[in-house]
């Protein structure tokens, strides 16, 4: 049987992959490896490894490296800690494969102990582009240490061959995440609306904010800012999920809970929740707001307005339906006005979702189990037209 090791260490992280890990669960010739760490691990974002044995999946091994601290130096001693768990994991267990998504500092740590340990990787939803963040830096260098690459579009699968990564490795299926939409058995607009606490008739807009790791300051002030004019110059509940563990992530918390405190009722606020919920809350809101991906990759195919805020995000592929603003506060009020018209939301019901529609995760997940690994730990640098 192939031994295929799965590595996730949040909570959006194991949402992209719950098709592909069912998927692979269920093919007799694989034996799943679960890995499991971070935030999955810590209270303070949700405990949410409880999730993903309430999903049904049994979790190999857990990976605690998380640091209590959003400081840079905290997430560099996370990174150390991660690597040396996955290290001991990959010496003692020896994968036949290891499949990775996305860009966080964790997932980094994860592929340079499969490097040194001679582990082949897959890596999903490379070529991307995020240039507020860290994210962008090391995505692209775990592109560089892996072997199999499954994109979310066609220029990204480009711009990996870009990378120098050989074409015939690179397979664009679209986003899996786009599976679960499909997949689930979403909530209708009462359940969703009585699970999120909103026991009114006003609608609500999904309002993510995660730091910008690129900048030197913390932006509280600036999300303060936002969610100040949301709560206090708009009609709408503001249903909200926690930032992730990034730096100066735990001061976005601080101001998120403080806020909540003086307006009881109208933020309501979740560490987690989970897939089916979180995607529920999108189905039936007025708009996504914030600088979260799911708003780029998800939202558009429930027809949903997104007004996507500052640079973290910056140079995604983006749809009709997603308008780009500055975190300035007089912009984002316009663009906010602009997303909720009328006008727009009616334009969105007509968007095409450039990441796909569905059937991703079992294709990414037949290529993993059956691709021919004889030598793929040897790269040569692909140049177009030589």
């Amino acid at each position: 049987m192939r031994k295929i090791a799965v590595f996730t260490g949040t909570r959006a992280e194991y949402g992209l992959l719950y098709w592909i890990l069912k998927h692979l669960r269920a093919d007799e010739s694989c034996h799943l490896h679960l890995l499991v760490g971070g935030m999955h691990l810590s209270n303070e974002f949700g405990n949410t490894i409880r999730q993903i044995e309430a999903d049904g999946f049994n979790v190999h091994e857990c990976f605690n490296y998380l640091v209590a601290s959003d400081q840079p130096e905290a997430i560099s001693n996370s990174i150390a800690l991660a690597t040396i768990s996955a290290g001991s994991y990959l010496s003692r267990e020896k994968p036949d494969l290891l499949v990775l998504l996305g860009d966080r500092y964790e997932a980094l740590a994860v592929a340079q102990a499969a490097m040194v340990a001679r582990v082949p990787i897959a890596h999903l939803h490379g070529g991307e582009s995020t240039e507020g963040v860290i994210d962008e830096a090391i995505r692209h260098a775990i592109t560089k240490m892996s072997h199999l690459h499954f994109t979310s579009t066609a220029e990204y699968r480009e711009r990996v061959t870009q990378l120098g990564e050989q074409p015939e490795r690179v397979f664009n299926f679209g986003a899996p995440g786009i599976d679960n939409i499909f997949g689930l058995e979403l909530l209708d607009e009462v359940q969703t609306r009585n699970e999120l606490g909103i026991f009114d008739q006003r609608p609500y807009i999904v309002f993510t904010y995660h730091p910008l790791t690129l900048r030197d300051d913390d932006q509280s002030e600036t999300f303060a800012q936002l969610l100040s004019f949301l709560v206090e110059g708009t009609n709408y509940h503001i249903v909200m999920t926690y930032p992730n563990s990034d730096t100066h992530g735990r001061k976005l918390i601080e101001k998120l809970e403080l806020i909540n405190s003086q307006y009881p009722g109208k933020i309501h606020s979740h560490k987690s929740l989970g897939s089916k919920k979180y995607l529920s809350a999108i189905k039936w809101c007025k708009a996504v707001v914030g600088n979260s991906s799911s708003g780029i990759i998800e939202a558009p195919s429930f027809k949903v307005p997104t007004l996507d805020v500052g640079d973290r995000q910056k140079g995604r592929i983006k749809s009709a339906s997603t308008l780009s603003c500055s975190d300035n506060l007089s912009e984002f009020r316009e663009a906010f006005k602009t997303v909720t018209s009328s006008t727009f939301v009616e334009m969105c019901k007509k968007v095409e979702n450039p990441y796909g529609t569905s059937g991703a995760s079992e294709k990414i997940a037949s290529l993993l189990a059956n691709y021919d690994l004889t030598d793929i730990l040897n790269k040569k640098f692909y140049r177009r037209g030589v």
